[in-house]
């Protein structure tokens, strides 16, 4: 399947299947009946129902979306390099009542010889699956991910027990911005 490349669009124009799809329509329905599935899809439709779609940021949208849900404690997972905007979010969040757990990419201080042993690098390493395992020890509700480099971001999100989200994608090159990597 491409999606990109149909000039035809009949799923967006008329609400009916193109027929080539792989998947069984009906045991994907009755996954969005289930119970924790419709609460996540009715409080996203909060979010973008009724002229609102455009009108939060990405973090005022978190923030509704987490007072919906009922989310408590919120994780941030974050690169150390982005520890400035770390702290302004926590301070940010729990101004508006939520309690925060921030973690960083060298939470335990692990040397990179006891993660990566080809690694000739002399420094503290980045530790995505120590940080999931003490955000899941907390039994934080939702994390946030902040500025995890690639690869790591993966065994991160693997390792999660809870629901994420990506405030950041870390970008170098184009200020967190991966966008504009493809439309130079």
């Amino acid at each position: 399947m491409n999606c990109s490349t149909c000039d035809d669009k009949v799923c967006r124009k008329q609400q009916t299947s193109c027929n080539r799809e792989i998947f069984d329509k009906e045991e994907v329905i009755s996954k969005y009946k289930e119970t924790t599935t419709s609460e996540i899809v009715e409080a996203a439709a909060e979010l973008v129902d009724f002229g609102r779609a455009g009108s939060l940021s990405r973090v005022e949208e978190i923030m509704e979306f987490a007072a919906t849900m009922n989310y408590k404690t919120l994780g941030l997972a974050y690169c150390y390099g982005m520890e400035q905007y770390a702290i302004a979010l926590e301070k940010l969040l729990t101004a508006k009542g939520f309690k925060v757990s921030a973690v960083s990419c060298s939470v335990g201080g692990l040397k990179q010889s006891e993660v990566n042993a080809a690694s000739c690098i002399h420094k503290v390493s980045c530790n995505p699956l120590g940080q999931a395992e003490q955000l899941n020890a907390e039994k934080v509700d939702l994390t946030l991910v902040v500025g995890i480099c690639m690869g790591h971001d993966i065994l991160l999100n693997r390792t999660l027990n809870m629901d994420f989200t990506t405030l950041v994608v870390k970008d170098r090159k184009f200020n967190h911005a991966p966008l504009q990597g493809i439309t130079k």
